[in-house]
């Protein structure tokens, strides 16, 4: 997984990224990269998106066309292929982080600039030590789905070594009876062409992280992670990753999340204020955000029953049309055909 900082997996920025956008002051635009490699199986991802001048109202960008290479110290690498607009991602089996290697990515844009990110020590991460949840119903809710919570929490134990940062993010996979709605209906489905899973993603005001300053050498107890609704009545597949960060990683999603925090997004006020660790290596003047980080990471899954629950939840029924074409099940960063690693048979 990447920096997913949308900067997902760093899987976090693509979701919290928004332009800055002043009334008259007009800026030149900046390769932004989001990404991070990991000591788990991969594919690993690197985002590139690109600001538009902040003199006009417009988007991010995305990076087409670039040559990103991700290297470590004793001479691995390996050269990303890019999947969709601005997403490059590592082959299955491809390169993995080890424990006490620094990595770093490489990145050269069509018009010939080179990037290249300061080498990331990757640390080991301690396990997770308990993924559990609890049920709370509240009857003065408005809606039956927030009337039924379940509270995600994480235990760990953070080693006696000072200097320890940490970051959780989850996923959740939702297996689909449908993969697409009929035209001109609203709960006519259109079934799969196999199986398929829509997958969502922690992003957008999702960055999780703490510092054992105050805790070193003892438990992380109660650590949340998310809470669930009732919009189902199924159980609720949850995966689980937490990660143990670099200090330079550590403080850019801590400047990231108070920056979101203060202004609603990450380009709200002048992104150079949460640093960075891209340089420009041959054009002066250019100028890049984000951060290519390694981290160690440890993962868990649950299942969460929400059989428990009152009321009845709240969900659309679809009806699936049995004679419609399949739909195929498209492999993107949030739906797949390949079943999750601990899916139940």
């Amino acid at each position: 997984m990447l920096l997913t900082l949308g900067l997902p997996g760093l899987a976090l920025f693509s979701s919290c990224v928004t332009p800055y956008q002043p009334d008259t002051v007009s800026s030149p635009t900046a390769l932004v990269v989001e990404g991070l490699i990991t000591n788990q199986l991969g594919p690993y991802t690197v985002k590139l998106t690109r600001t538009a001048d902040y003199a006009y109202t417009s988007l991010n960008l995305l990076e087409t066309g670039a040559i990103v290479t991700i290297s470590d110290t004793v001479g691995h690498q390996e050269t990303l292929q890019e999947q969709t607009g601005g997403i490059y991602s590592t082959q299955p089996g491809g390169i993995q982080g080890v424990v006490g290697r620094r990595y770093k990515v490489r990145i050269q844009t069509k018009d010939g600039t080179l990037y290249e990110s300061d080498a990331e020590l990757l640390k080991s991460c301690p396990p997770i030590d308990r993924l559990y949840y609890e049920y709370q119903y509240d009857p003065s809710a408005l809606t039956n789905d927030k009337a039924n919570l379940w509270h995600v929490f994480v235990d760990t134990k953070d080693p006696i070594t000072p200097g320890d940062f940490y970051r959780w993010e989850w996923t959740h996979y939702k297996f689909l009876d449908y993969c697409a709605i009929e035209a001109g209906t609203e709960n006519v489905g259109i079934s799969c062409c196999s199986n398929c899973w829509d997958i969502t993603h922690c992003y957008s005001n999702c960055i999780n992280i703490q510092s054992d300053v105050a805790i070193n050498g003892h438990a992380i107890i109660r650590q949340p992670i998310t809470q669930v609704s009732y919009d189902d009545s199924a159980p609720y597949y949850l995966e689980v990753k937490q990660q143990s960060l670099s200090a330079g990683v550590y403080n850019f999603f801590k400047r990231t999340a108070q920056l979101i925090s203060n202004t609603g997004g990450l380009f709200d006020t002048a992104p150079r204020n949460i640093g960075s660790n891209i340089h420009i290596l041959n054009k002066p003047g250019a100028v890049a955000y984000g951060y290519f980080g390694a981290v160690g990471q440890s993962e868990a899954h649950m299942l969460i029953n929400r059989t428990q629950a009152h009321g009845i939840a709240v969900y659309v029924r679809v009806k699936v049309d049995p004679f419609a074409p399949c739909f195929v099940c498209e492999n993107s960063a949030y739906r797949t055909p390949i079943k999750p690693r601990w899916w139940p048979n």
